[in-house]
């Protein structure tokens, strides 16, 4: 099998602020040690469930933040940002047997996770055909768009939740949840127990069965906290503004979706 993996930081087990999340903050080292464990995991239970090669895209931020130290020697690394429009899912393609999520979180404008957003700090919401959409959702239909299927992910359990919306056959392993602003967390080395056991067993057997259906049309409403940044946003070809923080996308061909908001 030939997998892909890839790693966010604010579903990985502990974390709680904004400032665990950024490279050069000192407090962000022990957030990053755990993500790298996360995925070290996974790659190890995709490698015992008969993996031979896993392709992990760093899909945080710097995408700088896993040590590929820690990494079995099945895995390969892409760190950095291509800028090309699956950005957090660049790489993928239909040569994959599978695609493995760690570190996810929810959607902004739910209270899931205290780093609750999707794609930018600039949005109130992001909704796909009228329901709320994480990055999740968006990778997810990534790897439709490639006939790619979904096998596991971790991350907080409000996410864990509405994953298995997608596909109730989707593994996942919810490593915390959030609490107001806080987050209650297992403890990380039965994180990194869990996310391998999972890992494994969501590669056994037919591997279609983790498959999503891809939506014939959509429809993208993006919500800016700002006006003037939804007022540039309507420029982009075929946006129309519905209004002051508010504009609409409407296509039928996902890759159209991800070029949008590469440029927005």
């Amino acid at each position: 099998m030939k997998i892909y993996l890839s790693a966010d930081i604010e579903g990985t087990c502990g974390i709680v602020d904004w400032s665990e999340t950024i490279l050069e903050n000192e407090s962000s080292t022990q957030c990053r040690n755990q993500m790298s464990k996360e995925v070290s995991a996974a790659c190890t239970g995709a490698n015992e469930a008969g993996a031979k090669e896993v392709l992990v895209k760093d899909a945080h931020d710097s995408a700088r933040n896993i040590n590929p130290a820690t990494l079995p020697e099945c895995s390969k690394i892409f760190r950095g940002w291509s800028k090309d429009p699956q950005v957090m899912v660049s790489g993928l393609d239909c040569s994959f047997d599978a695609c493995l999520f760690t570190g996810y979180h929810s959607a902004a404008f739910t209270d899931g996770n205290p780093l609750a957003h999707t794609m930018d700090l600039d949005f109130s919401h992001i909704k796909i055909n009228d329901k709320t959409a994480s990055e999740f959702t968006f990778n997810a239909y990534a790897c439709a768009y490639h006939k790619v299927p979904i096998a596991f992910l971790s991350g907080d359990e409000e996410l864990c939740k509405t994953a298995k919306e997608l596909n109730p056959n989707i593994v996942t392993v919810p490593v915390l949840k959030g609490y107001g602003n806080g987050s209650i967390s297992i403890h990380p080395n039965l994180a990194v127990e869990q996310i391998k056991n999972g890992v494994k067993e969501s590669l056994q057997g037919d591997l279609s069965r983790h498959l999503i259906e891809l939506p014939k049309h959509f429809k993208v409403e993006l919500r800016y906290k700002e006006h003037y940044k939804a007022f540039k946003a309507s420029f982009y070809p075929n946006m129309k503004k519905i209004d002051a923080h508010t504009v609409l996308f409407e296509t039928d061909d996902y890759y159209e979706v991800l070029r949008m908001l590469l440029f927005i």
